[in-house]
């Protein structure tokens, strides 16, 4: 049994074929629970819709930093998803974080923005789901200021330096590597995976419809390709499928606490 910790079953790609359909091909393929996200509080409900048309699937809400200065998104208050969280549907806070990368929106809204859903995700107890793209420094230093064992989380799609990588796992964060991890030009990040992320931290996702992992590079992302990222992050780690299938899997349980078990395909 695998986890796919992070995918986005709202988005338009899968549209066509349904929600329904791609978790069948999931668990065909032995992934047995997705974790759908949300990046626009402002679009919950088409988040929660696909949440709610599949008992194998859970879901978060947050703002992706992309869009913290939309008026939309801005709109929303730490006490409106607080609110909103109550779903039990909901079991995590985000996807959120710091991207200055693109720089798509500019670097206060996205402080803003993220400090609101800490203080949210403090407030629940909730894990909260970072997304932190050449931001590492500052994103160290915010998350030192909560302190270990306070803020809970992953830090997503992870693709940045060592630094960041040891800094997040001493305060209790766990890894999630997607399937950039195959890519030819990824060998600083399968290095970190060899050598700095335990067993015991690591995560597994699509971030589908995104990133889909070689050999299935170009196509659209879902979570039944998980299965290949898995494949690799077991090479890296010198354990076999199976046993990476069960650490990551009781990772994603230990970390999402309200989050079910479902059962085996």
């Amino acid at each position: 049994m695998l986890v796919d910790s992070h995918c986005h079953l709202d988005f338009d790609a899968f549209q066509k074929d349904g929600v329904p359909s791609v978790v069948a091909r999931a668990r065909d393929a032995g992934v047995n629970q997705m974790l759908t996200i949300c990046v626009r509080i402002s679009q919950f409900e088409r988040v929660l819709k696909a949440a709610e048309s599949s008992p194998y699937l859970d879901c978060t809400i947050g703002t992706h930093p992309h869009s913290a200065e939309e008026p939309a998104e801005q709109a929303f208050s730490k006490e409106d998803i607080v609110k909103l969280a109550q779903n039990p549907n909901v079991v995590g806070i985000g996807e959120t974080g710091l991207d200055y990368f693109y720089d798509n929106a500019p670097r206060d809204a996205q402080r803003q923005n993220f400090q609101k859903h800490i203080e949210a995700a403090l407030e629940l107890d909730l894990p909260i789901i970072i997304h932190s793209r050449d931001a590492d420094e500052e994103m160290i230093e915010i998350l030192k200021t909560h302190g270990k064992g306070k803020l809970r989380g992953v830090m997503h799609c992870f693709s940045s330096g060592p630094e960041l990588a040891k800094a997040a796992l001493d305060l209790g964060f766990y890894i999630s590597i997607s399937g950039i991890v195959t890519f030819k030009k990824a060998e600083d990040l399968r290095e970190i995976v060899r050598s700095i992320v335990p067993l015991d931290r690591l995560l597994v996702e699509t971030d589908a419809p995104y990133l889909a992992p070689v050999p299935l590079r170009g196509q659209t992302n879902e979570p039944s390709f998980v299965v290949h990222t898995a494949k690799q992050l077991a090479e890296l780690k010198n354990v076999s499928e199976e046993e990476l299938a069960i650490a990551t899997t009781n990772n994603f349980f230990e970390l999402f606490k309200t989050s079910k078990r479902r059962e085996a395909a």
